[in-house]
């Protein structure tokens, strides 16, 4: 589970404006670092498929977040996609 502080570094990341909380760029930044976390976790725990589930799912999430940012501002997707060390 992502703290509040790790949530709150992750926001900070990628926000447009201070006030940023749930845009696009922070939501898919909230997401990279629980995607990251669940990943550490199926490392030693191979058999959690629940997690792994979850897992998939929000990288699909992510996917979509990314997907609607590269078509409405792709500046932004770019930035974000830098700032995230995702392969684009």
């Amino acid at each position: 589970m992502i703290t509040a502080e790790n949530k709150a570094k992750a926001i900070a990341l990628t926000q447009t404006h201070k006030t940023d909380v749930g845009g696009p760029q922070a939501q898919a930044s909230i997401l990279t670092s629980r995607v990251k976390e669940i990943t550490e976790h199926l490392k030693t725990n191979k058999h959690d498929h629940m997690a792994r589930r979850g897992l998939i799912q929000m990288v699909g999430k992510r996917k979509k977040l990314l997907k609607y940012l590269e078509t409405k501002d792709f500046d932004g997707y770019r930035k974000t996609v830098a700032a995230l060390e995702l392969r684009k």
